[in-house]
């Protein structure tokens, strides 16, 4: 009986330790898996944290373009209209002289004429020189997209 005893005490003893060490092993897995999911999390905010910096970059790039863009249409906008005012001067200009060369009318009637074709000589003029700054303008606007 008392190799019984000694035997059962034995196997008892064995199956103990062999619970501890499976626990303990449990015990180990779980601290492993444990840390190998916080080091995914840290993972995971460090890519958040690049995503949303290249957010924010990328959405001043857009509000740069669109900036740009807006700078572009307005100085072709700009443009288009001197043109415009240009050709409707000149136009002017030459339904004046047509006047003055098809119709009898009076000297004084003509020198007025003439003065007003010269006004709008000079204003071509000027718009002329508006048109080449905005020219240079949209240039500028054009290599800056």
């Amino acid at each position: 009986m008392d190799k019984l005893l000694k035997t059962l005490l034995l196997l008892l003893l064995l199956s103990s330790q062999s619970f501890f060490a499976q626990q303990i092993s449990n015990t180990a897995q779980e601290i492993e898996r444990q840390k190998a999911d916080l080091e995914t999390q840290k993972s995971l905010k460090e890519n958040y944290k690049k995503l949303d910096y290249k957010l924010d970059q990328l959405k001043k790039e857009q509000k740069e373009l669109e900036s740009k863009k807006k700078a572009l249409s307005k100085s072709e906008n700009d443009l288009k209209s001197t043109k415009e005012k240009i050709s409707k001067l000149e136009l002017a200009n030459q339904k004046i002289e047509n006047k003055i060369t098809t119709s009898s009318i009076s000297e004084e009637e003509i020198q007025k004429q003439r003065i007003k074709t010269k006004e709008n000589e000079v204003n071509i003029q000027k718009l002329k020189l508006n048109q080449i700054t905005q020219e240079k303008e949209l240039e500028k606007a054009m290599s800056a997209i």
